[in-house]
């Protein structure tokens, strides 16, 4: 996209992207690059880290860390 007049017509029509888009977007151009062994272990580690709890608030075991 070298056309600064088509970037600039489509930023004045769409807007500028958001920072979490544009950090989306790079991560998934990574992910393609992945082999497909690697993208299913990446899909694998993600679905388990989705599954599992939120933190208990106050920190480890409900205790409040001192530092």
């Amino acid at each position: 996209m070298k056309n600064r007049t088509f970037i600039s017509d489509l930023r004045e029509t769409l807007g500028s992207p958001s920072q979490e888009t544009l950090e989306g977007l790079r991560l998934l151009r990574a992910f393609v690059k992945l082999s497909s062994l690697q993208r299913s272990e990446v899909i694998e580690l993600v679905e388990r880290i989705a599954d599992d709890p939120e933190p208990v608030p106050g920190g480890v075991n409900g205790r409040v860390n001192p530092r």
